[in-house]
């Protein structure tokens, strides 16, 4: 049995995983970053432990998945826009001390990616590209049962190339990058920017409030949801023409919404993918649901400790 610790911008899970790949039990918590990274420490190791007594199990490993980019190898967390001040921390060296077990870390788009080559919508597929669209938009690729790695064991962020040159700036230096026009919050962003004075449900707005409206035929929402679709669509387009893969598996929040995006998404792949067989590459949603990045930390563990 297996802890698993996803760290994302928005909220921090924590689950035992068995050796199928089954969530046996879960906590989470909002990830609060400004509170700093000691606390979230601290919430962490709470959590393990709580998931722990909950399956009746022993922890014998853990591992991460966190956002943004880290260091596989040395276990630190890097500059992450979702997590100030944390640049530096080393989640790995802290819950392997506390716990004294082997502890793992991947970025958590590579994470996920694991999960879904293995025990997922790509397992018996070769080449496969996974995306995941919520607060950002990461990505990790698997070829032959190995996470791509680039050079300096880099993680490739396929969320930073540029789809629109007019687009808006994106933290990362970029204009117009696929994930400041693609991600949730862009979604909400574009609405608010374009809503008249009166429209009433700013306020709280979501990118699932987004979607939820679009299907009660809130003319905006829908535009909204189109714009979306568009934008999804290229940037898949773009992951098709340069991989050519078996398989690109779409995950995160805003795919819990998938159906509203997917003929548009289509309709971009269609017109854009000339040049590879587009219809011979299995686009799916992300098999493992919600569970995805728990799942995904703990075939980091294996990737890093049981497999080749």
């Amino acid at each position: 049995m297996l802890g698993a610790v996803d760290i994302g911008g928005t909220k921090i899970a924590v689950g035992m995983i068995d050796e199928h790949g089954h969530v046996i039990s879960g906590l989470e918590s909002p990830t609060d970053a400004r509170r700093g990274y000691p606390d979230a420490l601290d919430r962490i190791e709470s959590m393990l432990y709580g998931s722990a007594h909950t399956a009746g199990a022993e922890i014998h490993g853990i591992g991460i998945g966190c956002t943004g980019p880290v260091d596989p190898v040395s276990g630190a967390i890097g500059d992450v826009d979702f997590l100030p001040g944390w640049q530096g921390a080393n989640p790995v060296d802290d819950l392997s001390r506390r716990f004294g077990v082997p502890v793992a870390m991947e970025n958590d788009a590579d994470a996920a990616a694991l999960a879904e080559a293995n025990w997922g919508a790509g397992k018996d597929r070769q080449r496969l590209v996974y995306v995941t669209i919520g607060t950002g938009i990461g990505g990790g690729l698997v070829f032959g049962g190995k996470l791509y790695r680039g050079v300096d064991q880099s993680h490739p962020e396929i969320g930073h190339h540029v789809i629109d040159p007019s687009g808006p700036r994106c933290f990362c230096g970029a204009v117009g990058c696929w994930e400041v026009l693609a991600r949730g919050p862009a979604l909400v962003e574009w609405v608010a920017s374009q809503a008249p004075a009166d429209y009433p449900y700013l306020e709280g707005l979501t990118a699932k409030r987004v979607c939820e409206l679009s299907q009660r035929g809130d003319e905006l929402a829908g535009r909204a949801v189109g714009r979306e679709s568009y934008y999804l669509g290229l940037g898949v387009a773009n992951l098709m023409t340069l991989f050519a893969p078996d398989a690109i598996v779409l995950g995160g929040r805003v795919m819990g919404s998938a159906p509203l995006f997917w003929d548009g998404i289509m309709k971009v792949v269609r017109s854009s993918c000339g040049l590879v067989p587009f219809e011979k590459i299995h686009l799916a949603v992300a098999a493992l649901g919600l569970n995805t990045p728990l799942i995904g930390a703990a075939q980091v563990w294996h990737s890093h400790f049981t497999q080749g």
